[in-house]
């Protein structure tokens, strides 16, 4: 059984897809599955909060570090594939991910010491997130960030349109939230999302600097000025998250979101000409095969799509 006054040590987890490292008072949580682009699944996100739970009990740690394994990505926010094959057709399932994904943000934010994200790599949709989560950001000169729900299907509502618009301003927010446009390492520096901007070969020693300056720090100073400073945050974030948690879920059903999700995995864009045509016309929006409301006259099955000729069941033609 755990106790915060012997928490674990590195080498007593059990962590597949997250490393957990201590170093000189330094806790470092890398995410670990560079081959999919350090992107969410529900295992990460538990194990995420694992750490950042032994982290906040650990006094030998001062500083902790979130990064990402590799060269390629900080993270790319929420596992596709997972999304496709446990969530699209059982829209439920998104609520029970989504609360693990809570979970692992409000482990980060109350974790009660400084929080570096070291940006290795792209940062994209809930990984800028995670960025955002942490108090400061060093970035690689390679990095960009991006939002992409609106053209994928979601909304950046676990933290994105919440927290850019405390850190950019409400213009800029909008921008990146609707745009979905990748902004770049030297933009980011200059509209405030990350600290400093480094080549990559120098990341670590950035990191390491910074992390050295906060453990000159006061620890219970920094602890409460950290939880002082999180108000706008936590504030923006409590009241709208779970409403968010609860709408996603729904959505998740709704045809726009398997047509972004079918473009994904067909590596093309959505076809957002056909999703407005289809609104403009009057035709159903929600459903792929229109409204779910036709009744067959030869074996009384109900509830057949509006586009559909014939019975599925009986295969008798249909009349509308």
């Amino acid at each position: 059984m755990d106790h915060f006054l012997n928490p674990p040590q590195p080498e007593e987890l059990n962590l597949e897809n997250v490393k957990y490292e201590k170093k000189d008072m330094v806790a470092t949580v890398t995410i670990n599955r560079p081959r999919v682009y350090n992107c969410l699944n529900f295992q990460t996100l538990r194990e995420m909060t694992r750490a950042f739970e032994i982290a906040s009990w650990d006094d030998e740690v001062g500083v902790v570090v979130l990064t990402g394994a590799g060269d390629k990505a900080f993270c790319t926010g929420a596992d596709m594939k997972e999304q496709n094959n446990e969530i699209l057709e059982r829209p439920r399932n998104y609520w029970k991910w989504m609360g693990a994904f809570i979970e692992a943000h409000d482990k980060l934010m109350n974790i009660g010491k400084p929080t570096i994200a070291r940006l290795n790599g792209m940062t994209v949709g809930g990984g800028n997130e995670f960025n955002m989560n942490c108090d400061l950001a060093i970035a690689a000169d390679h990095v960009y960030i991006r939002q992409v729900g609106n053209s994928h299907g979601s909304v950046a509502a676990g933290g994105a349109t919440q927290w850019l618009p405390l850190i950019v301003g409400d213009r800029r927010a909008r921008e990146i939230l609707w745009l979905n446009e990748e902004i770049s390492a030297e933009k980011a520096l200059d509209w405030g999302l990350v600290n400093e901007v480094v080549p990559y070969n120098q990341l670590d020693d950035a990191v390491d600097n910074m992390a050295k300056k906060l453990l000159q720090k006061l620890p219970e100073c920094v602890r409460y000025t950290k939880e002082q400073t999180n108000f706008w945050r936590k504030m923006s974030f409590n009241q709208t998250v779970g409403h968010a948690r609860d709408w996603l879920t729904v959505h998740t059903g709704a045809y726009e979101t398997h047509e972004a999700m079918r473009a994904f995995n067909e590596k093309r864009k959505p076809d957002y000409d056909m999703l407005r045509q289809r609104m403009a016309t009057n035709d159903s929006y929600e459903h792929l095969w229109g409204a779910p409301m036709l009744e067959c006259n030869e074996c009384g099955t109900k509830d057949i799509p509006e586009h559909f000729k014939h019975c599925g069941n009986c295969g008798a033609p249909l009349n509308k």
